[in-house]
């Protein structure tokens, strides 16, 4: 259990290239360097060779675990309490305190001139249950088919700490029940104090920088907040890509809430039936 805290085996995975620590920039950093305070740090696991299959197709991925060094420090210093103490029974807990994003990587970076991108932001409800009251599931599986299809591959960013646009998915639960007495999924959240749209994009600006450097990258996202803060982070060879597909009569409400905010819908793109 918790075998990448060992530090036997961190230090072997350290000397066989597979776990590595970049900066917010990309750029490769000791793996074992104490970053400034305050500064983002992220240890990248892999690649993990990852064979997928939507209902659509099968893919060959490469899969990389990503998470902050401040989150992973956190859970080995507790890890070394638990053992002390012969806690092992605690160790689940540990899991449930980080945030490990995820890449899944499809073709050769180093031949990639404009790779097709998808930054992904966690939806249980959606990608996991198939719920139909957004579009994120229909989105991951036909992102992943996109990459698959295109000539020059590219990559997924799952950002696994984005469940309801970062708020979590136990406020997220109560928004669903606001959104059924009448609010939207804006309003909602607002009605709980808490931002329409709390994501942090620092940590998949860093993944870019990193797997793709300054090459240009087409961005499938209908979202211009998402663009504009990876911008801010450096990254300004971008081309908007739209990206929509699973327009249902249950998310009709929810896709036109977004529009209102500002993401490149047409009202022709939310008539039944339109896919990407």
């Amino acid at each position: 259990m918790f075998t990448y805290i060992d530090s036997k085996i961190r230090k072997r995975l350290i000397a066989e290239g597979k776990l590595r620590r970049i900066d917010a920039n990309g750029k490769l950093l000791l793996a074992d360097s104490v970053p400034e305070p305050g500064q983002l740090s992220v240890n990248i696991l892999g690649p993990i060779p990852l064979p997928l299959a939507t209902s659509a197709c099968e893919m060959q991925t490469q899969w990389y675990a990503c998470v902050r060094n401040t989150e992973l420090n956190k859970v080995e210093e507790l890890a070394s309490e638990l053992r002390a103490s012969d806690g092992q029974h605690l160790f689940a807990s540990l899991a449930s305190s980080m945030a490990v994003n995820s890449i899944l990587l499809i073709g050769d970076p180093d031949t990639w001139k404009n790779p097709l991108v998808r930054v992904h932001s966690s939806c249980l409800t959606g990608d996991v249950f198939g719920s139909q009251r957004c579009e994120c599931g229909p989105q991951l599986d036909r992102a992943l088919e996109r990459i698959s299809e295109d000539s020059q591959g590219g990559m997924l960013i799952y950002m696994s700490g984005h469940e309801g646009r970062g708020i979590g998915l136990w406020a997220k639960a109560v928004t669903y029940l606001l959104q059924d007495a009448g609010e939207d999924t804006y309003q909602a959240n607002q009605s709980l104090g808490l931002p329409e749209d709390c994501r942090d994009f620092s940590e998949a600006a860093a993944l870019l920088h990193f797997f793709i450097g300054e090459k240009k990258f087409r961005l499938m996202t209908n979202n211009p907040k998402k663009i504009s803060d990876l911008k801010a982070h450096g990254l300004n060879n971008i081309e908007p890509v739209k990206h929509l597909i699973g327009v249902s009569q249950w998310n009709k409400k929810y896709l036109s809430a977004k529009q209102s905010k500002g993401h490149r819908l047409d009202d022709a793109d939310l008539k039944l039936g339109t896919e990407d």
